[in-house]
């Protein structure tokens, strides 16, 4: 077995990693320092909480769409994922989620591990959809019962300046459940009360939301302020890089996500989201007027991205993999290290992939 460039939580190894029975059992070697040799980088798998689709399929499409979906994105280094629904009425969430929570028990050879669910909506506000259809209702307790008996959802976006949702967030944060911001026309003071509430982050951060001013911050100034964590899409689209740059230096665990549709590893063309048809072409997906709606980024950009606009290739690994981890509590997942789920990726020294490994299974790409 050739030796590799080995990311660990204690920094660089040269040498090979050991697993058996799908976790990591030992990494052989000494540190070093990657500048001084040529070897090949192998990276904790990628983990993206935010995935609508890939591979021309959506997830509200139900469980013939699935297996396609984390095929397709597992090429790209995602070695685990949230499937992640749209807004819509409340017998087609149903429905989803009943497939989705049959499909989290299994993972098919050569896919990424469907971790559970983000419910983005329908508890979103109706004046900041963004792509969403238009769906969104006031959430009830009883609704959401009824959806966390179906499937494993782990994260909820949600609104938190409509009535009654406060106290929403406060009783399913404590059963748990990330409870996000996002979609929301809230008020920085409202945004403040949420996070007091257990609300834990922030839904593709800066896009769906009331931005910063200098007088009313909105819903990004709490963020920038108070957050811990917040997803941030990184395609050098949906966020400038300047904007990027301030929401990496003042929130400690920003992570990234792809918000990715099923445009994502896809020619142009029309695909579906959620209801919606969308048009992939210049590099992202926009609905009929223009409005951005989900991305065609993979993970395996998202790091090259990072990297471009000037993140060693340590944090870049951590945002896309550990911090992710940590946000939903997964000691196992997102980092290199004896008893972790041997989910990692190779990339030359231009990172490009050239394999991927998800609990212990290798998937060798050519297209690397």
């Amino acid at each position: 077995m050739s030796e590799d460039n080995i990311l660990t939580p204690h920094g660089w190894i040269r040498g090979r990693l050991v697993h058996q029975h799908g976790k990591v059992i030992a990494i052989e070697g000494e540190p070093c320092d990657p500048a001084e040799n040529d070897l090949p980088y192998l990276l904790p798998g990628f983990i993206d909480l935010h995935v609508h689709g890939g591979g021309g399929k959506d997830i509200m499409e139900g469980a013939d769409a699935f297996e396609t979906i984390t095929r397709t994105h597992v090429r790209f280094g995602t070695t685990s994922l949230l499937a992640t629904t749209m807004t819509a009425p409340v017998e087609e969430i149903t429905s989803v989620l009943g497939q989705l929570g049959r499909f989290c028990e299994q993972r098919p050879t050569g896919s990424a591990r469907v971790l559970g669910v983000h419910l983005e909506g329908p508890y979103i506000n109706p004046g900041k959809l963004g792509a969403q259809p238009n769906f969104a209702h006031t959430a009830l307790m009883a609704e959401v019962e009824a959806y966390l008996r179906l499937a494993p959802i782990r994260v909820i976006t949600i609104a938190p300046e409509i009535a009654g949702h406060d106290a929403l967030i406060r009783a399913l944060s404590e059963r748990g459940v990330r409870m996000q911001i996002g979609h929301t026309l809230g008020s920085y003071e409202e945004g403040v009360a949420a996070l007091a509430a257990g609300a834990t982050s922030f839904t593709h951060l800066y896009n769906a939301m009331s931005p910063l001013h200098h007088r009313e911050p909105g819903i990004v100034g709490a963020a920038l302020a108070h957050a811990k964590y917040a997803e941030l899409i990184p395609d050098l689209l949906h966020v400038h890089p300047g904007a990027m740059r301030v929401a990496l230096r003042a929130i400690p665990c920003l992570y990234c996500v792809t918000d990715s549709t099923a445009a994502a590893g896809m020619p142009d063309g029309e695909y579906k989201l959620g209801s919606h048809t969308v048009t992939k072409c210049l590099g992202g997906v926009r609905l009929a007027d223009g409005t951005l709606a989900g991305s065609t980024l993979t993970m395996d950009q998202a790091l090259r991205n990072l990297v471009k606009i000037g993140l060693p290739i340590i944090e870049a690994s951590q945002r896309l993999s550990q911090f992710p981890a940590d946000y939903l509590g997964l000691e196992q997942r997102g980092r290199l290290q004896p008893g972790s789920f041997a989910d990692c990726v190779r990339l030359d020294r231009s990172l490009h992939l050239t394999d991927v490994m998800v609990e212990g299974e290798t998937i060798v790409f050519k297209n690397a």
